[in-house]
């Protein structure tokens, strides 16, 4: 039986794929085969790379690319093509926002945050379906969300917004984009990066906040690219429009520590 999840000959671009969840992303594809592409404002230090199933070292391919400018979107899409002729799976990935009280934060900013986590990945979707449908074998769009998209989201109100405008956009886009292309969500929970520290604190704080998740623990990148694997597979040949919660059964509701105590 052929193995449904050998990415060998496909071309894959992940946005932000150079640190944290997205190096996880693009490490899981590396591993089954495929041509990564990664893009950001700056190159990483170290590309992502990983040893595949034939033991060879698969190592990603960087173009600077800022997903908010269009004319950077463009010639994005058009060097990887250029490059490898053709592309099967968009995962966009790159997003994100720091902490800002919603009462006091400027216009400028919030819209600045609702074009990284909304309108560039729209953009990017649009982009790659006009290249997806061209090809015989069609494509796959995933859109990686969070759980800010589904409860309150203090802090970061934009963010969850956007976040929340891009689960509707993948379930809209799996409609008019069908049979082609099929376009998915992954909402993820609490991941552990290299940033963790940054909003968790030390390595007790850390545990101390995965002891509140059923599982016991945080995601790791790689937990999300093992979902982007099979969505983008044989295996989810059927999926699309769905989005796959990642969260280690979520968070348990505030008031039962209440009532426990």
């Amino acid at each position: 039986m052929n193995n449904p999840l050998d990415f060998s000959g496909k071309v894959v671009l992940v946005t932000g794929g150079g640190k944290g969840v997205g190096k996880g992303i693009s490490e899981r594809y590396l591993e089954q085969g495929a041509s990564v592409v990664i893009c950001g404002r700056r190159e990483p230090e170290e590309l992502p790379a990983a040893k595949d199933q034939n033991g060879n070292i698969n190592t990603a391919t960087f173009f600077s690319c800022d997903v908010r400018d269009l004319e950077q979107v463009d010639t994005l899409i058009h060097s990887t093509i250029e490059q490898f002729g053709r592309l099967d799976v968009l995962v966009n990935n790159a997003g994100g926002a720091p902490h800002a009280d919603a009462a006091t934060v400027s216009p400028r900013f919030s819209e600045s945050i609702l074009r990284l986590n909304l309108i560039a990945p729209l953009n990017l979707c649009q982009k790659a379906n006009a290249v997806m449908q061209k090809q015989a074998e069609g494509g796959n769009i995933i859109n990686i969300c969070s759980v800010s998209a589904k409860r309150p989201s203090p802090g970061t109100a934009a963010y969850g917004a956007a976040k929340a405008g891009l689960l509707n956009l993948s379930q809209s886009l799996a409609v008019e984009w069908a049979p082609k292309v099929r376009v998915n969500a992954v909402t993820a929970g609490l991941i552990r990066t290299e940033q963790s520290h940054l909003h968790y604190g030390d390595e007790e704080g850390i545990s101390n906040v995965a002891k509140t998740i059923p599982l016991q623990r945080m995601a790791n990148t790689s937990d999300i690219g093992d979902t982007c694997l099979y969505l983008a597979s044989p295996l989810a040949s059927y999926v699309s429009g769905a989005d796959i919660t990642v969260h280690g059964g979520g968070e348990k509701p505030a008031f039962l520590n209440t009532s426990d105590n």
